[in-house]
């Protein structure tokens, strides 16, 4: 992966066979590749859908393992209902459980982890923060397009001074956290490895799919199967907006900060639900009044018919804004 575009792991290995390749014909020697089996690559390592596998599994496996040392301590609310902090420990299990895997596997493939999309040297710098600008634009956009045809209102604000702050604040720090974990675990190490067994768009097609199917079930817990169907098509296309991202960027960072702004403006500044799930302390009373095919109903905007002209449109632009190299054509 170079600064700036995602070639796709491999292309080092697909050169190097090239050149030897070469080589071998024009001394007249018959090179012979290494043949793999149906575990291991010719390469040496297990195959990518191998360590694919391996990965989710063990992704699963840390977070049941956490959440249940760690249940004892955790504290709930009324009817087991999480409080905020539980929320974020949560989060921080998950994220934790999504790298602890990956940074193994990058000592196994000797590699070094930033290879995975997230490199140290573009830490937090101008991607990150142009796809927080994306983020707050694109989802004041969707409803101040709902507010213009009086669909969606505002309402008024009900928290205040120190403590609107502090919601702010806690609300900030949790959705980073999750933009960390799913990006990574979607579009990190996972996108990064399944691109070398099956390539960049088909990965991307089957990691926002399955992003999309991890949302339904808390969607449809709401009891509106319609929206619980247009919310994970919603989730699904965003998620594929941001395989776009990281293809062109050549790094997690632009869909970090998109992913975390996004977020904390729908649940904190905006009010409204986020798959469902409205925040504790959020700002404002806003409210939806038309049908949930427009409003996106008790699932939330990305359950709305207009979150897909939204995203198309973010698309374009995008596409204009960051031109694909020639090396990116597949």
């Amino acid at each position: 992966m170079s600064n700036g575009s995602w070639e796709g792991p491999g292309q080092d290995q697909e050169r190097d066979e090239e050149a030897g390749n070469a080589a071998g014909s024009a001394s007249g020697e018959v090179v012979e590749r290494p043949r793999g089996s149906v575990f291991i690559g010719e390469d040496g390592l297990l195959r990518p859908g191998w360590r694919f596998l391996i990965y989710v599994v063990s992704l699963v496996a840390l977070i049941i393992l956490l959440s249940l040392l760690l249940h004892p301590f955790l504290r709930f609310g009324p009817r087991n209902v999480p409080r905020p902090w539980t929320l974020l420990v949560g989060e921080l299990i998950s994220l934790f459980a999504a790298v602890l895997p990956a940074m193994m596997f990058a000592r196994y493939e000797r590699r070094r982890f930033g290879e995975y999309g997230l490199p140290r040297s573009r830490a937090f710098g101008k991607d990150f923060w142009l796809g927080a600008v994306w983020g707050f634009v694109a989802i004041s956009v969707l409803l101040a397009s709902m507010r213009g045809m009086g669909i969606f209102s505002y309402g008024g604000v009900v928290q205040h001074g120190a403590r609107a702050l502090k919601f702010a604040a806690f609300w900030a720090v949790l959705f980073l956290v999750v933009g960390f974990f799913e990006e990574f675990a979607v579009r990190g190490y996972s996108q990064f490895t399944l691109t070398q067994g099956i390539g960049f768009w088909p990965a991307a097609v089957v990691l926002s799919i399955a992003f999309g199917a991890m949302h339904f079930p808390q969607e449809y817990a709401l009891g509106n199967l319609e929206s619980a169907i247009a919310g994970a098509l919603g989730v699904f296309f965003i998620a594929l907006f941001w395989c776009l991202t990281l293809r062109r960027t050549g790094a997690l960072w632009f869909s970090v900060g998109m992913h975390a702004a996004w977020d904390w403006c729908e649940s904190f500044l905006y009010s409204v639900p986020d798959s469902g799930t409205p925040a504790p302390g959020h700002l404002l009373s806003s409210s939806f009044h038309g049908k949930a095919w427009l409003t996106g109903g008790p699932v939330g905007p990305e359950a709305s018919v207009l979150v897909f002209v939204l995203i198309a449109i973010l698309w374009v632009i995008f596409d204009r804004m960051y031109p694909a190299r020639r090396s990116q054509a597949v």
